[in-house]
């Protein structure tokens, strides 16, 4: 199971797509996420504020910023069928 931070914030519309993108993915793909809320801490504010939503592999570091699709995520993070 490949597990995915999606940093994100609240009232964004690109972190919603990528959530619902996510939850369409799972029931394929071994994954799952745990969604960050970027505005409770300042540095990933600084770090992620222009580039949400980001999704990080926190095992590896690998990142991708948006726009991503399921098949980008599937190549980058080498997701494998449930």
């Amino acid at each position: 199971m490949t597990q995915l931070n999606l940093y994100s914030t609240s009232h964004c519309h690109l972190c919603e797509l990528a959530e619902s993108l996510l939850k369409n993915m799972a029931s394929r793909y071994a994954l799952d996420w745990k969604t960050i809320e970027i505005a409770e801490d300042e540095n990933l504010l600084l770090r992620y504020a222009v580039r949400i939503p980001v999704l990080v592999e926190p095992n590896t570091g690998i990142e991708i910023s948006w726009p991503y699709s399921a098949e980008h995520i599937v190549e980058k993070f080498n997701l494998k069928l449930r």
